[in-house]
């Protein structure tokens, strides 16, 4: 199963984000022992980097951003991606691009704990995405 793993998703296991910390481990799990194969929109490394910034030092941030970048496949935006984005229905441009970019991979799931992301058919929680492996 290929599923693209929002930024919050992410940021909650890097930095250990508690209580959605616990889930977010857990599918990194299976992304690092190849049960799911895990996507990340390359336009969010810096977003992610930031966010750590906040908590880690320089050294650590980096070395968080080098290991999701050993365990995921890097979705390269294009400007094609955000002008589709751009002219979406979804009215949030970052989601948007979301949306576009796994449309773009042919995936089948988008994990994310944003609520307005929560509407789009293919987006699902990271609880209910686990709920499934099971």
């Amino acid at each position: 199963m290929k599923v693209l793993i929002d930024t919050n998703v992410i940021i909650d296991n890097l930095a250990s984000r508690v209580p959605f910390d616990s889930d977010a481990k857990v599918i990194f799990n299976h992304i690092a022992t190849n049960r799911i194969i895990g996507y990340v929109n390359i336009s969010s490394i810096t977003d992610i980097y930031y966010i750590l910034r906040k908590t880690f030092n320089n050294i650590d941030s980096k070395e968080k951003i080098k290991t999701l970048m050993s365990l995921f496949e890097a979705i390269v935006v294009t400007k094609e991606d955000c002008f589709d984005a751009l002219d979406s229905l979804v009215s949030d441009f970052e989601d948007a691009l979301v949306v576009i970019c796994s449309e773009k991979e042919d995936l089948d799931l988008i994990i994310t704990r944003d609520l307005e992301l929560l509407k789009i058919p293919k987006a699902i929680s990271p609880s209910d995405f686990l709920g499934l492996l099971r």
